[in-house]
């Protein structure tokens, strides 16, 4: 892959409209392949309903990134690593898991019960696969996510409108992208950090170790005791 200088990667921006409507892409696209799982997959094949679902979330996931290409941003996925920015990516995981699983997921839970309980429901659901789940949780949707909200929303937003309101708009949308409010909450504080991980490294391989690290701590902690 070409490597960019930094002269090239900021020519790259978007409006704030372009940023929602890659989000709502992105938010469409989880629905299609969640519509392809539930309405075909788990009918034609249940045996192999998971592979069959991650197969298509892969490819999803291939031609998401090739959009996200055509609207000129130039993907640079490990460019900038250092030792202190993996360090610092390691860090923000467990950060992530004190501050959002141990503190504040309990006070957003109370304060919304019924989004608690789709919580648990979707707890359940990972726990039916625990592989396939693993993959997709802590693999692919770190990769997408990153791309999409760090890279293409926040990086291009903040050539735009500089980095407080980027920071703060990106979030937001990081929040919208998950499906009940104790996760929406925790995800815009999550897309805060994240934020300022990426502004600070400027790396988004990264901010992938982090949401990944984050996931796998999470994903650990509630699902393998049930295994």
């Amino acid at each position: 892959m070409k490597m960019l200088n930094k002269e090239d990667v900021k020519e790259y921006n978007i409006s704030v409209g372009m940023a929602f409507l890659l989000t709502a892409a992105y938010f469409g696209l989880m629905l299609f392949y969640t519509f392809l799982d539930v309405v075909f997959w788990r009918k034609i094949a249940p045996g192999y309903s998971d592979i069959l679902n991650i197969i298509t979330i892969a490819i999803c996931i291939c031609i998401f990134v090739l959009l996200l290409r055509k609207t000129g941003y130039k993907l640079q996925l490990f460019s900038n690593i250092s030792f202190g920015g993996i360090l610092l990516a390691l860090c923000c995981s467990i950060l992530f898991f004190l501050l959002l699983d141990k503190c504040l997921d309990p006070v957003f839970e109370g304060m919304f019960p019924q989004s608690e309980q789709d919580y648990q429901e979707a707890i359940e659901g990972l726990i039916k696969s625990p592989v396939t789940s693993l993959i997709q949780v802590c693999l692919l949707a770190p990769f997408i996510e990153e791309i999409l909200m760090r890279g293409v929303v926040l990086g291009g937003l903040k050539n735009t409108y500089g980095v407080v309101r980027a920071l703060f708009i990106s979030s937001a949308l990081f929040g919208l992208l998950h499906f009940n409010m104790v996760q929406t909450l925790s995800a815009f504080v999550c897309g805060m950090i994240l934020g300022l991980l990426y502004i600070k490294t400027d790396c988004i391989f990264c901010c992938m170790i982090a949401h990944c690290g984050y996931n796998l701590i999470s994903y650990c902690v509630l699902i393998l005791p049930y295994i």
